[in-house]
């Protein structure tokens, strides 16, 4: 049967071409922000697939009366209502792994960056300006030590390739046991989420959005960081309290921070991030490159041509 495969989102256009040769393909990159329209067609999908702006729960849900699956075009899945997903007959697939690398190389480069404080002085130095003795005093990555909170493949990932730069790693993760097989495999210590804190120069955050990890960091536990230390979120916004964080970086407690995620997406003019020194801010792209695109929606287009089939 010749299905009808909807995506809300951008996708690698080949691997929508390898969709459309076995099924009718409606393929709008900005269906997502057109959500009537989107309604209507998914009224008629038989395979949903969307990034993590399209939010699969509620009006949309029960519109997607003929859906057999909805395709994930990344690994978080709080955007999906995937119990409800379920109970309704459809296999949610995610892109399990497809962008770990990606997720991983931004944050050892982001703290590489974060940690040296020397790149951000190129309009000085073009202007004629020599800052040499104030970016003097920046810090090598070797011998630090990152703190993973939360231990799957992109944390483990990530460790690797720390460790590939001369860092030591430590990691909590409530779902893994201090005995788990994988903390011997990488080489990594399994230590408390307040041990951590307290002794990480770096802390990397891969936990998924819960009420009991909605503002895991906030001002007490930003302030029982080590002082300088540097704080990267690419996992969910609002795992991080913002206001917290912009006053532990003007205030000089912490050493740097990236975010790539955000409670508002996007940022929201009354955001509290003006005047923060050491930050570094992307809009939610850290696990999206071109060669993870290619893999994060090849992956997708034959899980989901296996589950129409």
């Amino acid at each position: 049967m010749r299905a009808k495969v909807v995506i809300t989102e951008f996708m690698d256009t080949r691997a929508v071409a390898q969709l459309a040769q076995v099924h009718e393909v409606l393929y709008d990159p900005q269906l997502v922000d057109d959500v009537p329209r989107m309604r209507a067609e998914a009224a008629t999908a038989h395979a949903f697939i969307v990034r993590n702006r399209t939010q699969v729960r509620g009006d949309l849900l029960a519109a997607l009366t003929q859906c057999k699956v909805i395709g994930r075009l990344g690994v978080g899945m709080d955007n999906i209502d995937v119990a409800g997903c379920e109970a309704a007959g459809m296999h949610v697939i995610p892109a399990a792994g497809a962008n770990a690398l990606s997720v991983a190389e931004y944050l050892v480069a982001t703290s590489m960056l974060l940690l040296r404080g020397a790149y951000q002085s190129s309009l000085e130095v073009a202007a004629g300006k020599w800052p040499r003795n104030a970016l003097s005093n920046g810090r090598e990555i070797g011998g630090k030590t990152l703190g993973l909170v939360g231990f799957g493949s992109i944390g483990q990932l990530t460790a690797k390739l720390a460790q590939g730069v001369g860092m030591g790693v430590i990691a909590f993760d409530p779902m893994m046991a201090a005995e788990h097989p994988v903390f011997a495999q990488t080489g990594v210590r399994c230590v408390s989420l307040d041990a951590l804190t307290a002794s990480a120069d770096v802390i990397s955050l891969h936990v998924p959005l819960l009420p009991s990890t909605r503002d895991l960091f906030n001002a007490a536990r930003i302030a029982a960081m080590k002082p300088g230390a540097v704080l990267i979120n690419t996992a969910r916004g609002g795992v991080i309290d913002e206001a917290a964080l912009a006053a532990a970086l003007k205030s000089g407690h912490l050493g740097g921070a990236a975010l790539d995620v955000f409670g508002t997406e996007p940022v929201p003019a009354d955001n509290p991030f003006e005047g923060c020194p050491n930050l570094i801010l992307t809009p939610h792209v850290a696990g999206v490159t071109a060669e993870a695109n290619e893999r994060v929606s090849f992956m997708i287009a034959e899980r989901v041509l296996a589950a129409l089939a």
